[in-house]
């Protein structure tokens, strides 16, 4: 797959009630993955490396939850036996999370789209894409209506699969920002391609995020997640965006050049930002955001 979505961790955080530390640079202290993807850890503080050292540490408990990529992965157990029993809290408090996420968007927001993720990667790794008829038996294998979560047990239908990528990564930057403030910590703007900011900058003022569609936001105390049709793509030409449409299993239209949520978590504005690019109008979007407090569309930007 041809990956054109720059996702990285990197925390900078400076030392509650303090100056911050007088060092040059921001030093690297931790390089690894997250969810598949590159992730880095720099930290300017006294106690940089132990505080670095329990951010890995978190980030590889998690991994060992939501990965796609290992196989003994809560996930991955999940996918492969329709069947938790004991699931992880973690786990639990992400789906449901995803389910409110599911109904407000009307559906369009759906882990289930796992099995069609798998066909399309299947069919663009041959040269090809599905066809009509093998993404509507991808798709009868079963649907969101189909899970049912416990705090015991989550069972679904056989053959069906979940994917957290489109919310993963934003709960991943909730669970460190939490573990970081836990420590003292403030002035931290966490990134995992979903931004996640403890206070303002170290120096004073907010974050000032960039947007990819143009335009900016101003990030304090806040999360922001973006979104675009082809910002991950299956083919090398680039035609066939990773964000499905969970009724068709066909990819996102590209209408919108990318669409920016904030929220109080990563998590939630990472959800609402992946449902709202498969959106027809705005006004969709906007109805969906409007369903969580503190939840805003900072800019969906037509194509």
């Amino acid at each position: 797959m041809q990956m054109n979505r720059r996702r990285f961790l990197a925390i900078s955080a400076a030392a509650f009630g303090a100056a911050r530390p007088a060092l040059a640079a921001p030093r690297q202290i931790w390089t690894g993955v997250a969810l598949g993807a590159r992730a880095s850890i720099r930290l300017d503080h006294p106690q940089a490396e132990a505080i670095a050292a329990r951010a890995a540490a978190e980030i590889a408990r998690l991994e060992g939850i939501f990965s796609l990529y290992r196989a003994d992965s809560a996930l991955s157990q999940l996918n492969a036996a329709a069947r938790l029993t004991a699931p992880p809290p973690e786990l639990l408090e992400c789906l449901t999370l995803a389910g409110s996420i599911h109904r407000a968007t009307g559906g369009l927001f759906d882990p289930t789209v796992q099995p069609l993720w798998a066909l399309w990667a299947e069919r663009a790794t041959a040269g090809s894409r599905p066809t009509v008829d093998a993404l509507a038996a991808t798709r009868a294998l079963g649907q969101w209506a189909d899970l049912r979560l416990d705090a015991g047990e989550i069972t679904m239908a056989p053959g069906m699969g979940l994917t957290l990528n489109g919310i993963g990564q934003g709960y991943i930057a909730d669970r460190i920002a939490a573990l970081l403030e836990a420590e003292g910590l403030t002035d931290i703007l966490i990134d995992t391609g979903e931004l996640r900011a403890l206070g303002g900058q170290p120096d004073g003022g907010d974050w000032p995020v960039m947007l990819e569609q143009g335009g900016s936001v101003a990030l304090r105390a806040r999360a922001l997640a973006t979104s675009a049709p082809l910002g991950t793509v299956f083919d090398a030409a680039g035609r066939f965006g990773h964000i499905l449409h969970p009724a068709t299993g066909e990819p996102a239209l590209p209408r919108w050049r990318g669409v920016s949520i904030s929220a109080p978590s990563a998590a939630l504005a990472d959800g609402l930002s992946t449902a709202a690019v498969l959106a027809p109008e705005k006004a969709q979007i906007l109805a969906a955001v409007s369903g969580f407090p503190g939840a805003a569309c900072e800019s969906a930007m037509q194509a």
